[in-house]
């Protein structure tokens, strides 16, 4: 069984000198945390067994330095393959028509947004929208008709939106 109390006391007398480890092993600050983060997560997760070990901050500081190791192995083996295959193509900026859309989207409730991006995303009927979502047919065919409606006023000037009434039988 975890003990709370005895890991909050141990977080908070090791926590500090945890960063600093992780900062000397990893050289990046918010690598640091990130690493440390995780051991303590891990510690967290046994904490029933760590907790009477006899050096539990060793432990901590080993969990640390593997979990530095195991990054920059990833991040090595990246390297390599960006070595032999170059970098990635670099994206294009956003349009202007698509930065429009994904600001009237955000303006959409969650569900009707969830619909529309299922329907026309992923080309999903309003039946297995209906399946995914566990609501009714019904409750499909007005989010998607209402969002398509709102995303119509928020957005006059684009032809992006298609009110076509065979789209949501």
């Amino acid at each position: 069984m975890r003990d709370a109390q005895s890991f909050d006391d141990f977080y908070r007398s090791t926590a500090r000198r945890m960063v600093r480890y992780g900062y000397a092993v990893a050289g990046d600050h918010s690598e640091a945390q990130d690493l440390v983060q995780e051991a303590y997560t891990r510690a967290w997760r046994q904490w029933g067994r760590l907790s009477s070990h006899p050096a539990p901050e060793a432990w901590l500081r080993l969990v640390v330095a593997r979990l530095a190791t195991d990054r920059w192995r990833r991040l090595h083996r990246w390297r390599a393959v960006l070595s032999r295959t170059g970098p990635p193509a670099v994206a294009p900026p956003p349009s202007e028509d698509g930065v429009l859309l994904v600001g009237a989207l955000r303006q959409l409730p969650a569900t009707h947004r969830q619909a529309l991006a299922l329907h026309y995303l992923f080309d999903m009927s309003v039946e297995e929208i209906a399946r995914e979502t566990d609501v009714p047919v019904g409750t499909v065919k007005s989010w998607l008709s209402r969002g398509r409606s709102r995303l119509a006023a928020l957005l006059p000037d684009l032809c992006v939106v298609e009110l076509e009434a065979n789209d949501v039988s």
